[in-house]
């Protein structure tokens, strides 16, 4: 029996599963929008509403918890390119750094007065082309 089980597998085992949604986790924060499946769409919006409340306790361990929810890699830096990213340099970090930097410093503050609802499904009526599915966009709300 499946009472009280709130988990939705959108056909996928559970690796494949947590990789797809730490991956669109991170192209959410990265662009603020993006548009995907409308199943897809309403399982990450529970997961990147949590990565807010994360980054507005800004607090070292919940970095490290947004850190392990996206699977974050962070690429190695060579003694010069770790000098010049002291200074403020940032080319050198992968996307994945970056990220971060974006979702504890732009998005935790943004919705530091906000109780809770950090985004909204966008119903669309465009449908995918293979097999259909209704399409929507998820977004972080501007303010």
């Amino acid at each position: 029996m499946r009472h009280r089980k709130n988990n939705f597998k959108l056909g996928r085992n559970s690796g494949h599963r947590r990789s797809l949604i730490a991956n669109m986790l991170k192209s959410l924060i990265e662009h603020e929008r993006i548009v995907t499946s409308t199943a897809k769409a309403k399982v990450l919006r529970r997961y990147a509403d949590r990565m807010v409340t994360l980054a507005k306790k800004n607090s070292l361990a919940s970095r490290r918890q947004a850190i392990g929810q996206m699977m974050v890699r962070f690429n190695s830096l060579t003694p010069k390119e770790a000098r010049a990213a002291k200074e403020g340099d940032t080319s050198a970090y992968n996307t994945d750094r970056k990220v971060i930097q974006k979702l504890f410093n732009d998005l935790g503050p943004r919705f530091a007065s906000r109780e809770g609802g950090y985004t909204r499904l966008i119903q669309t009526s465009a449908q995918r082309k293979g097999d259909g599915s209704p399409k929507c966009i998820i977004e972080y709300l501007p303010e």
